[in-house]
């Protein structure tokens, strides 16, 4: 009896030994992530390019700097056609870091073009509120080709919902009305993406535009009508003496998933 009890896992571990080893199961390869290029948590997949991130008074690594107080080199005067004067510089007064609108002064245009890009500036309308509606702290980032980002002030100050702050003039009102005091600096951040088009310049994809007023979303994705792939804006002389300064452009990075693996790898 004891010695059955004894020999009985020795017979177990031979019968084990005599079973035939099942084979490995083949690895499961991860998912393809969106562009079906590469794999999730794929290291041959390029990196994201490293900026260093804006502060309260700096611009990003990456972007364009067109105006950081001192002048507005960067930009070209659109005088009014009854202006005896013509002159293409810029006339805006500039003090303590900012410019201010110079009324009937004429526009100022940007020098330089853009494609898909983020937009940043910081405004102010005037602390003295004289007027109402649209006669309040009236101006405007006017993008080419595309329509008109609403500066205004808005702050208990009730207008057309399609042109108040944060509109896009004449076609949707803001989301929300995030409006600081009059005399108060307020941001917007643009996001400008090009419409995509096909090799006959159809539209397969249309131009969208969001905006950012004081880091509150008060356009989202809204589709814009526009084949531009490149533009300038202006600052709008609309004859009040609002503010602007810490203006900067960066491009709009995409994600290249049609790079391949072998390049990525170099």
């Amino acid at each position: 009896m004891h010695r059955l009890l004894l020999t009985l896992p020795l017979f177990a571990v031979l019968a084990a030994a005599a079973e035939p080893t099942k084979p490995a199961e083949p690895k499961k390869e991860k998912p393809f992530t969106p562009g079906g290029i590469y794999r999730q948590g794929d290291m041959q997949r390029p990196r994201p390019t490293v900026i260093t991130p804006p502060t309260a008074t700096t611009a990003p690594s990456d972007a364009v700097v067109l105006f950081e107080g001192k002048d507005l080199s960067k930009f070209i005067r659109k005088p009014r056609k009854d202006d005896k004067d013509q002159s293409d510089v810029p006339n805006w007064k500039i003090e303590n870091g900012y410019a201010e609108i110079k009324p009937k002064g004429g526009d100022i245009d940007t020098k330089d073009k853009f494609g898909s890009c983020q937009i940043h500036l910081e405004w102010a309308t005037p602390a003295e509120v004289v007027g109402k509606s649209q006669g309040r702290g009236n101006s405007g980032v006017l993008i080419h080709g595309w329509g008109e980002v609403q500066v205004l002030d808005s702050y208990e100050n009730d207008t057309y919902p399609d042109g108040q702050a944060g509109a896009i003039y004449n076609n949707y009102p803001p989301l929300v009305n995030a409006s600081r005091k009059p005399g108060e600096w307020q941001s917007y951040d643009i996001i400008c993406e090009c419409a995509q088009l096909d090799d006959k310049g159809n539209v397969t994809q249309p131009a969208r535009i969001t905006v950012l007023h004081n880091g509150v979303i008060v356009q989202h994705a809204a589709p814009l009508e526009t084949k531009v792939q490149e533009f300038g804006f202006a600052l709008q002389d609309h004859h009040n003496p609002t503010r602007y300064r810490n203006i900067w452009v960066r491009p709009l990075h995409r994600r290249d998933e049609n790079a391949k693996k072998d390049e990525a790898a170099k």
